[in-house]
Formats: structure tokens, C-alpha cells, sequence
């Protein structure tokens, strides 16, 4: 049987797997995205260089596998927010500003008057911030309207690279949601806000669902890849709900909590569940919505997870070499909980779910004499799992809570970080086997758009996980002590942060 390929477009890199029999990875590649900073707080990226990565991951891929390797569909997934504004022959005609651009503040606070908060939250099911393509789309209409002017296309990052790969446009709901500028219910453009924001309708790709055959393979893209012609891409997904397909995490029963850079917790729902103070999204899923099958998710961010204990690495303890992690964590063990009364507000780039505050800083509460490094590492640790609690309080506010938890990123490979989100959340957490679940997310569309299987059903298949580690009742206790301090904190300094 032939394999399916899923192409990830993330942001440091572009990843690809060959999924074969049960989701057996067969071949693997990836290469790195370069980050342009043409001034403080802008953030860009090169679509022709996307597109390099693509060729160079998808070769590495093939190269890993058996010779008598084919692929039957592939489906792609990306970065979320970004815009890529191509003109009449599409070439872009200027860098892609991506998500953590930060250039828009004004223009993000316009369209939150314009359009009316609650309405703009009723439309789309979620606040809009810096880096979403809405707030993009007019920083080019104000400050450079020599470039919209010739706009012909606007485009998330994938799919730009389906066009690269189809020639074709398109996009999804679980990607083109982001933009806040689709109309969530409806899961299509939503014709009073780009009437609102001054955006001809004819500039944004037809949207279609995720595991629709969106074209096929050209012969030019063929050559360059490795392939032959013709076979069939998958439209795709966002890179949050490829993942969580990929993770298996399809039902409001499993939150899936990711400690990467940043943080994200993500829970699949039935129905909009709206917030309207704005502390957390509503965004669609890569699946339609049905009786049995959640059409969207509610997602809640901390800005700082890894990121904050890789500071403390680098920064206080000026970097352990390879085996820092463990070294680290190592001392955080000996350390009982609560770190001998030492709290950490993670909040070193300011924060997400629920402040929404660029504002927020990071700090240590408690600090004597008697604290040490190992000290300072469990405080960390423990400050990341408080700050995804508080994250949590607000996502289970308008619905039921979830009864497990699958971690993903490079803090799930840690134990005693395991043991202490089980213990915070009250939650038996279960480690998710699949590093590339993006990818994995991306292969599972592409066969679902072959008709080979479905997608929901197969993920559950595909996803595998290490035993679950159970919470110990007595330490929630205690955590939920040391959340009551944590809010507390943060409520008495938020002055003193600005």
C-alpha cells in the first residue's frame, strides 16, 4: 500500500513524515526556517524559502525510506495567523509577516472599536491580537498601500505552499479561522467583516474542508520533490488542529496540554463555547462538525513553558551543555514540593489565557538565603504548571471539564514535570509517543482524502502513549494553595509590571 506524506510548516522548520502501514513513520526529514527582524518586534519569513525547506525535508524523507517507495496523497499543515500577499502572477510581493509580528497594536485595537469586541468574538469565537492576518492585512492598507494596491492574493503560509505544489488556491476552516476574519459557524469568509475592513472578497481563497483533495501534484514541483506527477494534495489544516488530530485528542473528554516554547492547552468541543472577556480562542477543528465529532476547540497560551526553564538554563546557570535538561531536573527532584516556600510567575514576554497582557513580567516570590539552584528549577517548573492551571480555569469555565490529560513537546519527556502537571490538574496524564503529531496530523488528512480511512477514527489508532501517571490527591492540595499565591501575586504586581 502506498504511503502518505505530511508536510508541517512550522516556524523554526518544516518536518515531514512518510506515514506508512498503522502509522509507522518510514521516513523522516526536516529543515530549518530562517526569522527575519527587519526592526524591533516584526517578524518575517521568506515564502520562496518555505518552499526550499519543503524540497529539502521531503528529499531527506525519501532518502530515509525504502527505494520502492509511493506516496498515494499529501496533505500539509502549517503556521497559523501569518499573511503572504502575492500579486497578479502570484509571486509574493513583499516577506511574510508571521505570527509573532507584534507591529499591529494599533491596528488590532481599530478593529476591536470598528467591528465591536463581543461582535468580533461572536463572528469568529475568539480576540483578536498582534500577528493575525486581520491586523496584518490593515498595517498594509495603512502603512503600505503601494503594496495592497497590487494584491491579488492574500494567503496563509500553507497555503502558499499548495499553490507552490497545485497551482491551485485554497484554504480551510481550522487555518482560516485564525485570520479573524472567518465567520466560525459557518466555517467561511465572513462578508461583513471584510466589508468592515475594506477587503474585496475576491482576494481570499475559496475555503473547503480540511480533508478535501484541493489538486494535484504539478510536474514542475514533482521534479523538484522527487515524484512523479499527479498525486493528490489535501487541502490541510492549522498546525494546532493537525496536531491535536495527530495527538488522537478528537473528543472534550482530553485536554491536550503542550510544553514546548510556549504553552497551549487545547480541548475539542461540540459547540462555541464563547468567552467574551477574551481570555482564550475558539477555533475550528480539521474535522466537520457532526453528532459524534468535535467541530471546533477552545484553546488557552502561556507565552513562557520550555522558554522559561531554557532561560534559567542559559541565563543563570550559563548553559549545562547537552545534558542540561536532565541535569537540572535532576536537582529539581531532590527539592520537596513547593520549593521551600519560592514561587516563579512565568511571565517573561508577557502573557496569554487569561491576562492577555503584553505587559506581564516574570518573578521570583520567597527568595532567602536558604534557596539554592535546585530551588530555583522546581519553582520554575511548578510556576509553568501554575500558569497553565490558571490558563485552564478560565477554558473550563463555559464547559465540562476534561477527564485526562496527553502532554506533547519537549517538557512531557521530563518525569517529574509529568508528575507535577498531574498533580496540579488533579488528572492522570499520559505522554504522547509521536513527536511529530503535526505531521502525523497532516498524513491522517491525506488519507481521509483518498477515502482510505477516517481521519478520527484512524487517529486513534495512529496515537500512542506512555502508561498514565496518576495525581496524588494530597499534593493538589497543597497546588491549589500555591495557585490562590500565584493570582495573588500577579493581581498586586500587574501596576509595578507596567
Amino acid at each position: 500500500m502506498s504511503h502518505l506524506m505530511g508536510i508541517d510548516l512550522g516556524t523554526s522548520s518544516v518536518k515531514v513524515v512518510l506515514a506508512g502501514e498503522g502509522g509507522h513513520i518510514d521516513g523522516l526529514g526536516s529543515a530549518e526556517n530562517n526569522i527575519q527582524q527587519p526592526q524591533a518586534g516584526m517578524a518575517e519569513q521568506a515564502p520562496q524559502e518555505w518552499w526550499q525547506s519543503v524540497v529539502c525535508a521531503v528529499r531527506q524523507a525519501l532518502a530515509g525510506a525504502e527505494d520502492s517507495i509511493s506516496v498515494g496523497a499529501i496533505g500539509l499543515d502549517g503556521q497559523m495567523h501569518g499573511t503572504v500577499l502575492l500579486d497578479e502572477d502570484a509571486q509574493p510581493l513583499t516577506p511574510a509577516v508571521i505570527w509573532p509580528d507584534q507591529r499591529t497594536e494599533r491596528q488590532v485595537q481599530e478593529i476591536t472599536e470598528l467591528v465591536g469586541a463581543k461582535h468580533l468574538i461572536e463572528i469568529t469565537g475568539s480576540p483578536i491580537a498582534a500577528g493575525f492576518q486581520a491586523a496584518t492585512v490593515r498595517w498594509f492598507q495603512q502603512e503600505r498601500p503601494d503594496i495592497w494596491e497590487k494584491t491579488r492574493w492574500v494567503l496563509l503560509p500553507k497555503d502558499y505552499l499548495r499553490w507552490r505544489l497545485t497551482g491551485e488556491f485554497a484554504s480551510d476552516p481550522s487555518d482560516a479561522c485564525s485570520t479573524l476574519l472567518l465567520d466560525a459557524r459557518t466555517r467561511d469568509w465572513s462578508a461583513d467583516l471584510l466589508s468592515i475592513l475594506e477587503i474585496d472578497p475576491e482576494k481570499m481563497p475559496p475555503v473547503q474542508p480540511s480533508i478535501s483533495v484541493s489538486g494535484q501534484l504539478l510536474a514542475g514541483a514533482a521534479a523538484e520533490l522527487g515524484f512523479p506527477p499527479g498525486i493528490p494534495v489535501i487541502t490541510g489544516a492549522g498546525d494546532t488542529a493537525s496536531s491535536v488530530l495527530g495527538a488522537g485528542v478528537t473528543q472534550p473528554d482530553t485536554l491536550l496540554l503542550n510544553i514546548s516554547t510556549g504553552g497551549q492547552l487545547v480541548q475539542p468541543v461540540f459547540d462555541l463555547q464563547l468567552d467574551y472577556e477574551g481570555r482564550f480562542h475558539n477555533f475550528c477543528t480539521a474535522l466537520e462538525p457532526r453528532a459524534h465529532q468535535a467541530g471546533w476547540y477552545k484553546m488557552g497560551g502561556i507565552l513562557a513553558a520550555g522558554l522559561a526553564l531554557r532561560w534559567l538554563r542559559d541565563n543563570v546557570f550559563a548553559n549545562q551543555g547537552k545534558q542540561a535538561y536532565e541535569q537540572l531536573t535532576a536537582w529539581a527532584e531532590g527539592v520537596a514540593l513547593g520549593a521551600d516556600g519560592l514561587l516563579f510567575l512565568p511571565h517573561l514576554v508577557g502573557e496569554r489565557t487569561p491576562y492577555m497582557n503584553s505587559n506581564a513580567r516574570g518573578m521570583f516570590l520567597g527568595l532567602t538565603l536558604g534557596h539554592g539552584q535546585p530551588h530555583l528549577v522546581r519553582a520554575v517548573m511548578e510556576g509553568v504548571g501554575l500558569a497553565f492551571y490558571q490558563a485552564y480555569g478560565a477554558l473550563v469555565e463555559s464547559g465540562s471539564p476534561p477527564e485526562r490529560i496527553v502532554l506533547a513537546g519537549g517538557g512531557a519527556r521530563s518525569p517529574l514535570w509529568r508528575q507535577i502537571m498531574a498533580d496540579i490538574f488533579n488528572l492522570p496524564v499520559q505522554q504522547l509517543q509521536v513527536v511529530e503529531q503535526s505531521a502525523m496530523g497532516a498524513a491522517l488528512l491525506a488519507g481521509g482524502g483518498i477515502g482510505r480511512f477516517d481521519p478520527a477514527a484512524q487517529a486513534q489508532h495512529w496515537a500512542a502513549y506512555d502508561p498514565p501517571v496518576e495525581p496524588q490527591k494530597e499534593n493538589h492540595a497543597r497546588y491549589l494553595n500555591m495557585t490562590a499565591r500565584f493570582q495573588h501575586a500577579y493581581r498586586l504586581h500587574q501596576d509595578d509590571f507596567r
